[in-house]
């Protein structure tokens, strides 16, 4: 029995190059929030990863949010760690394992992970990807091919990812 049904076209991505330690990152959550309301599943934000050598906790912070992401809940994981940013500052692993602990993921899982690193190959990668595109800052956002730093200033950001998303939306609807 095969299904019949038009297949759906697949969702333009959005690419956010993020850093869990860094105060601009958690500005740009009421963007992130905005987007992920006006477009639901029709727009793919996908979570890379850009730690930066200044922050000293942003690399287990991210390989943190790729056991999220295994255990079904990144972005509720990544907006609870940028919401207190000044607390992983201070606290570190301990404060990652906590956060897991509180929207209910399997904090010992969380404390496995960091310890043996299953994830540093996928932070590795986003890291190494987003030299090659010219990330610098955190966050980038890159989306139809284009990329938008929003490191230096958030200003109008959020209206050029929707008029992107519209256009390749249209696109699709053809």
């Amino acid at each position: 029995m095969s299904d019949s049904s038009p297949a759906r076209p697949v969702a333009p991505v959005l690419d956010v190059w993020c850093e869990l330690q860094c105060p601009d990152c958690r500005s740009a959550l009421d963007d992130l929030r905005a987007l992920r309301a006006r477009y639901g599943d029709r727009l793919e934000l996908r979570l890379r990863h850009f730690p930066l050598e200044k922050h000293k906790h942003a690399f287990a912070a991210a390989q943190a949010a790729e056991e999220a992401l295994e255990q079904g809940r990144g972005w509720p994981y990544v907006e609870a760690v940028l919401g207190r940013v000044e607390e992983l500052d201070r606290r570190g692993e301990a404060f990652l394992v906590e956060v897991a602990q509180e929207l209910g993921l399997d904090a010992e899982e969380f404390d496995t992970a960091l310890i043996d690193g299953r994830h540093i190959l996928i932070v590795d990668a986003d890291q190494a990807e987003g030299k090659a595109i010219g990330v610098t800052g955190t966050p980038t956002y890159v989306i139809g091919g284009e990329r938008l730093d929003g490191g230096k200033s958030q200003e109008g950001l959020r209206e050029r990812v929707e008029e992107i998303a519209d256009r390749l939306l249209a696109e699709q609807d053809g």
